[in-house]
């Protein structure tokens, strides 16, 4: 499978992916503080698991930093 995440494409061996699953492969110690939306539009983390992506989705993470 083939995903665009934050406008890098990138490859995976699996046919189907939650976004949970892309999560647990990409930043697998970092959960928290943590947004996601596909196509433009937000994922809440409560639907992470039955979220399942397609090849043609666009990923957007967005992690929270601390500083002012």
């Amino acid at each position: 499978m083939e995903l665009k995440i934050n406008h890098q494409t990138k490859q995976f061996s699996a046919d189907t992916l939650s976004v949970q699953s892309l999560l647990d492969l990409e930043i697998p110690n970092k959960q928290n503080g943590i947004a996601v939306a596909i196509n433009n539009t937000v994922v809440p983390k409560i639907n992470w698991s039955q979220h399942l992506l397609q090849e043609t989705d666009e990923i957007l993470i967005i992690s929270a930093t601390q500083g002012g």
